[in-house]
């Protein structure tokens, strides 16, 4: 194990580690080293807010040419969501609609994390899904009237997953097999460079808003930890999926209540 300071990271193949969670959190085709993604583990998601950073530019480049062709800022708007969804291959949706029906549809612990095992949807996903995707769009579009497009995308899709190391590194984890599992937990260092990539770059895209934007979250990722901690007793890759939407949609209310 290196040693757990910030030379880990320095010392660390970095490009290798964007590579690795560009790779983990979305379908972009990027080239990953599989022996060193595997050493590293954990220890490369520091990079995580990067990897929301290439997710959120294709985002706001087809928000940005939809409104170029002369598209209404509603439909730039879903066109860009659209393009979130596709890039990402739906996996935090995914973890919103499994944790929605596990955490609310079981009467106990081991209930709630196979119903959240289980690839259907109950009447909870669906709803948390419904409800995501149309504060998520209406959001998008009321900043996309405002002229507001690439700076609060790549802010909220940023920021949003600079928290998920430090549950990852704070949190149990619940269940002994699946993808939070196979990752491991993060050195304390990994996770405050993410956190810290995370609120730097939201100050720099938001100013005031972005500061705004890092309390929605901080408080959105504490309530998330509270309800899995009380509810499963830890955190999975589902609960890891569900913060990163909800956390997304209060950095963009936060944005968007500012602007």
């Amino acid at each position: 194990m290196p040693k757990d300071d910030i030379q880990s990271i320095l010392r660390g193949p970095i490009l290798s580690d964007i590579g690795s969670s560009v790779g983990l959190l979305s379908r972009l085709p990027v080239k990953v080293d599989l022996d060193t993604a595997k050493s590293r583990g954990a220890r490369a998601a520091w990079s995580y807010p990067l990897a929301g950073l290439a997710v959120g530019l294709l985002s706001g480049l087809a928000g940005l040419l939809a409104l170029g062709v002369g598209l209404p800022p509603m439909v730039a708007a879903g066109i860009a969501l659209a393009i979130q969804v596709v890039v990402t291959g739906a996996m935090h949706e995914d973890g919103l609609a499994d944790s929605a029906d596990g955490l609310w549809g079981g009467w106990d612990r081991d209930r709630r994390l196979e119903i959240m095992k289980d690839s259907r949807i109950g009447a909870y996903g669906v709803l948390a899904l419904v409800v995501a995707m149309i504060l998520r769009w209406a959001a998008l579009s009321a900043l996309f009237e405002l002229g507001r497009v690439m700076g609060p995308i790549l802010l909220a899709a940023a920021l949003s997953r600079s928290v998920l190391p430090v549950m990852m590194g704070r949190m149990s984890q619940a269940r002994p097999s699946g993808l939070s599992r196979s990752v491991g937990r993060p050195p304390e260092i990994t996770l405050k460079v993410s956190f810290g990539i995370g609120v730097g770059l939201a100050l720099f895209l938001g100013g005031l808003a972005g500061g705004v934007a890092v309390v929605a979250v901080v408080g959105t990722t504490a309530a998330c930890m509270a309800v899995a901690n009380a509810k499963i007793g830890g955190q999975t890759g589902d609960i890891l999926g569900a913060t990163q939407v909800l956390c997304e949609i209060a950095a963009l209310c936060a944005v968007l209540a500012l602007a």
